[in-house]
Order: C-alpha cells, then sequence, then structure tokens
C-alpha cells in the first residue's frame, strides 16, 4: 500500500515559547520586557514587518522603552543586536533556546532566526544568516530614578485645591476630550512633584502625545519620565528633543537645504503644511525643490506663498500640480501679433451712406 502524505490547509496560526524561557527568565522580567520579547518571537513566526516604532506603537510604549527591553535580552544572552558605522540598529538575532542548557550561555548554533528592523511599514521580516555577535555584552535595563510613588486621597485633594491646579487640570482635559480620572490627576501630581516638571512642560508634553494619537496616560507618563532622564526642562528643549525623532520634519529641513533643527516659527510652518493643510509629504517636497531653485532667502516664506497657493486652487496630488502648471503656461502664452497692413488698407476707411449720396444725385 503506497504512502499517504498528510498536510495541513493552513499554516498554525500561534507562536511557539521555549519552556526554558518560562522557567529560567519570565520570573524576572517586567511588562514592557516581556511584550517585545514575545511581539519579536510572534513576527518572527509570522514572516511579517516589524520596527522598534511598529512595536512602541502597538504597546503605548515609547521607542527608548523597546530598545531598552531589547539590550536586556540582549544582556541576557536571549538574542544579538546588530548594528551599523552610524550605531543604528540593523539586526536582530533570536535566539534558539531548545538547544542550550538553561544557563544562558549561548553557542552560535542557537542563533536560529533574526530579523532586520523595518525602517517603514513595507519593509520586510525574513530569516537572515547568523552574524557575529555584537561586541561587548549590553547593560542590563537602567531603573528609573523617578519612582511614582503611591498617593493617598488626601494628597489628591489637597493637589486638586491648589490654586493654579484647576487652570492646569483644565488645558489636560481640554487635550484628552473628557473629565480626568482621580488616577489621571495623580499622574499629573507625580509630574509636578516628583519630575519637577512646569505648568508649560506639562502642557506641551500633554499635547505632544496628544498630536500623536496617544491619549492614554500610561504613554504620556512614560513619555514624561523619558524627558526628565534627557534632562529636559523646558518646552523648548522638549520641542528639539521631539524634533529629531520627526522625520517629516527633517525631510522639510533637508527639502529647504537645512541641517539644523527648526526654529520655533519654522516648526510651526512645517505643521501647517502637513496638518492645517493637510498636504502629503510629496506635495512639500515639490515646493521645497522648487523654492531652493528660486531663492536662498527667506524660503520658509517662500514655500508658504507656494503651498498656500496649491491650498486654495484645490491641490490634493502631485498630479494636481501639473494640471495648474499647464494652465499657468497657457496664460502665458503670448497673443497672436495683428496681420500686416497691406498697400490695400494702409488707409483709414471711410464709411459712406450710399443710399443718401444717390438721392442727392438724383435731386439735382
Amino acid at each position: 500500500m503506497a504512502h499517504l502524505t498528510i498536510y495541513r490547509e493552513t499554516t498554525p496560526d500561534s507562536t511557539v515559547v521555549s519552556n526554558l524561557f518560562i522557567d529560567e527568565y519570565m520570573r524576572d522580567a517586567n511588562d514592557a520586557q516581556l511584550k517585545v520579547y514575545f511581539y519579536l518571537l510572534r513576527m518572527m513566526n509570522a514572516r511579517q514587518a516589524t520596527s522598534v516604532s511598529d512595536i512602541a506603537d502597538k504597546f503605548n510604549h515609547t521607542e527608548k522603552d523597546v530598545l531598552r527591553a531589547l539590550k536586556y535580552w540582549q544582556g541576557l544572552k536571549l538574542l544579538d543586536l546588530d548594528y551599523d558605522g552610524e550605531k543604528n540598529l540593523v539586526g536582530i538575532h533570536i535566539h534558539d533556546l531548545s538547544a542550550g542548557n538553561g544557563t544562558g550561555t549561548v553557542s552560535d548554533s542557537r542563533k536560529a532566526s533574526s530579523f532586520v528592523p523595518a525602517p517603514a511599514a513595507s519593509a520586510s521580516v525574513s530569516p537572515q544568516p547568523p552574524a557575529a555577535p555584537a561586541e561587548g555584552p549590553a547593560p542590563a535595563e537602567n531603573t528609573s530614578h523617578y519612582k511614582k510613588p503611591s498617593y493617598s486621597a488626601d494628597q489628591l485633594k489637597a493637589f486638586k485645591n491648589k490654586e493654579d491646579t484647576a487652570q492646569l487640570l483644565f488645558i489636560a482635559e481640554s487635550y484628552i476630550g473628557r473629565p480626568l480620572t482621580p488616577p489621571e490627576m495623580k499622574t499629573i501630581l507625580y509630574f509636578i512633584d516628583v519630575l519637577h516638571f512646569s505648568d508649560d512642560l506639562i502642557d506641551y508634553l500633554i499635547q505632544y502625545c496628544v498630536d500623536k494619537g496617544k491619549k492614554d496616560f500610561k504613554y504620556i507618563e512614560k513619555v514624561a519620565v523619558n524627558w526628565a532622564e534627557e534632562g529636559i526642562t523646558t518646552p523648548s528643549q522638549a520641542q528639539k528633543q521631539t524634533c529629531r525623532y520627526d522625520k517629516n520634519v527633517y525631510a522639510v529641513m533637508n527639502g529647504l537645504g537645512k541641517s539644523s533643527s527648526p526654529a520655533k516659527k519654522e516648526l510651526e510652518y512645517i505643521n501647517r503644511w502637513i496638518k492645517e493643510y493637510g498636504f502629503t509629504m510629496d506635495v512639500i517636497l515639490e515646493a521645497c525643490e522648487r523654492t531652493v531653485l528660486a531663492t536662498d532667502k527667506h524660503r520658509f516664506e517662500y514655500a508658504e506663498g507656494i503651498l498656500n497657493s496649491w491650498k486654495r486652487q484645490n491641490v490634493h496630488h502631485k498630479s494636481d500640480i501639473s494640471k495648474i502648471d499647464d494652465a499657468y503656461r497657457q496664460r502665458q502664452k503670448p497673443a497672436p501679433a495683428p496681420k500686416p497692413a497691406n498697400r490695400f488698407n494702409q488707409f483709414a476707411q471711410n464709411s459712406y451712406d450710399f443710399e443718401a449720396l444717390e438721392q442727392e444725385l438724383v435731386s439735382n
């Protein structure tokens, strides 16, 4: 009798986690570290694209939280991180724990799978050949010095009764779009009491997170702690720090021939073009290119003139710009020259009433 081939109609929709990981590593890991590790396993098994920013967005963490988690697992030798010459993360190699003995010591044979962090959502995840381990062990995750106290109801009441607290809570509720819960109010108290944030910095913090589509106070708190660790104490410092991670801002600055961080007025222009005018980056960069070719001075003002004109002409896509250019060229064509006069019509022509002349001749 012939042998039978048995196959599945679909691939299993599951992710396998090593028992060794559960027994030896899961107990001491925090929430963010576990989420990052499990998600890496899941994306590897599914052959789906991911990146540090994608993971941060999925779990309402900051990119710094994700990188800390990766370095934590690297320190335990569960994975390796590869960097390029500019110290950008370019590869993650996940070790096969089933080949180990539970001591955390990793041999080359245990590097079973890896993926390259996607620079954009369109990049793919695929197995890569094993690479050399990163130089030196990575430090374990840093413990924040800004531990959040457990505020009592009396402490919260005293905070709410302060003269300037009502305005700060009103501003926060305006950004969030609803009344704040007591735990959220305690978080704002934490910003003031432990992180020593000013009202202006808290205002900018919440506005920044809401503009990113993040109204979860857990996310807002993570951003606040990162700012505190970076030594940020003013909205202008926070603005410079956040601009470093905004690809759109950098693209516009480069498009206008500038390598520095944007000034406040320049950032207002960029936000207006993206948020108020609603232009896509290809349209904005087209305006930047035309600006650079036209002038060396006041480039933001010049680009604003172009984009404002396109907005009034209902430009939505780059193809709409070509139609406007064609219409402009048609309007600029010179009018056809008048036909030259010939010898028969060089002189002004008189108009006579021949019937009146005929009557005059008959009457004579």
